[in-house]
């Protein structure tokens, strides 16, 4: 039996993340990667790993170097069939932070100067009231929080969860609007077409042609055509 979750999420804090950087400017695109929401939704602390990997991986109060360990941390939700779509603005808006900061090298390196260096940077971020949609498959039913944090500055978001019905597994030629991770879904699916959407770790695609392909079929709440989602999707990383 499979349970998919229509999430909502709502920034009550202004959102931040460096999608591009464009010269001075840092800016966020309205869309949240799937390994970002893993972390946020709480599915890979949920995770029991051995002695040795949780006091090697572990991130929750102390990161002893800044390198991700994606396949990992994520490897543990194929085994549990538990699947995290990326989540698309439903509607935002955004705001433009400006900060400054002088040059401070003589703190560091005990130099004495006479130079006082400045620089700035500008942040383009999601403003609060913004609603992002996305969707969760598992195996099982989940219980996920109410409240997630996220981006740079962890910025709090009210999570709105709604389990989907009448769901039916069909085979054939689909279209998704919703973004992808294309290491995901390329490796049960053929997907004839799609937007790409430049953004680390891993690019995302969206409007997605897919053929022959299977899906899930269901009504959306807030909307009046069916959704198509593709199913048997699994964390899948680049050799």
């Amino acid at each position: 039996m499979v349970f998919i979750y229509l999430c909502q999420i709502e920034l009550h804090d202004s959102l931040y993340y460096a999608t591009r950087e464009i010269g001075r400017l840092y800016e966020t695109e309205p869309i949240i990667h799937n390994y970002a929401l893993c972390y946020a939704l709480g599915l890979v602390d949920s995770q029991i790993y051995s002695t040795t990997v949780a006091e090697e991986h572990s991130y929750r109060y102390f990161c002893s170097e800044q390198v991700p360990k994606y396949e990992v941390h994520l490897t543990p939700l194929n085994h549990q069939e538990i699947y995290v779509t990326p989540a698309r603005a439903v509607n935002h808006s955004t705001t433009l932070n400006t900060w400054k900061y002088a040059n401070n090298n003589y703190h560091v390196e005990m130099e004495k100067t006479q130079k006082n260096i400045p620089s700035f940077g500008r942040a383009k971020e999601i403003a609060p009231e913004s609603n992002f949609e996305l969707f969760i498959i598992s195996q099982k039913q989940l219980k996920l929080p109410k409240w997630i944090r996220l981006g740079k500055w962890m910025s709090k978001a009210e999570l709105i969860i709604q389990e989907v019905t009448k769901i039916e597994l069909k085979t054939g030629d689909f279209f998704f609007s919703y973004p992808l991770n294309p290491l995901d879904v390329m490796f049960t699916h053929q997907v004839v077409s799609y937007d790409v959407v430049n953004m680390p770790p891993v690019s995302l695609i969206q409007n997605v042609s897919i053929r022959q392909g299977q899906y899930y079929e269901f009504d959306n709440p807030s909307k009046t055509e069916k959704v198509r989602l593709p199913a048997k999707m699994r964390y899948q990383f680049k050799a």
